[in-house]
């Protein structure tokens, strides 16, 4: 499984969203392997962000390993660090 976070980093979301994800990284160990982090305003970040057709920033998506949707939170608000973590780590 594989996280992936799309946010623009000069909004007032960025500041709680690059937060989140040093957490992710530094309390459970999270590595490159199962996190990826997009600019929606660069060009790979606009096409990850077609491609999984999110509309709202921030938004988090737990992928399986063929890019499979598993589980989303496209509300705009930062999901809870946990249940992210389960879905990484238990599928």
């Amino acid at each position: 499984m594989k996280v992936l976070v799309f946010y623009r980093p000069d909004s007032e979301d960025a500041r709680p969203v690059e937060e989140f994800v040093r957490n992710l990284q530094r309390q459970h160990d999270v590595d490159d392997r199962h996190l990826a982090v997009y600019d929606v305003d660069s060009r790979e970040g606009a096409a990850m962000a077609t491609l999984y057709d999110i509309m709202a920033h921030p938004a988090f998506l737990v992928v399986g390993d063929d890019g499979a949707y598993v589980k989303g939170w496209t509300n705009g608000s930062v999901p809870m660090m946990d249940e992210i973590v389960s879905y990484t780590f238990t599928f």
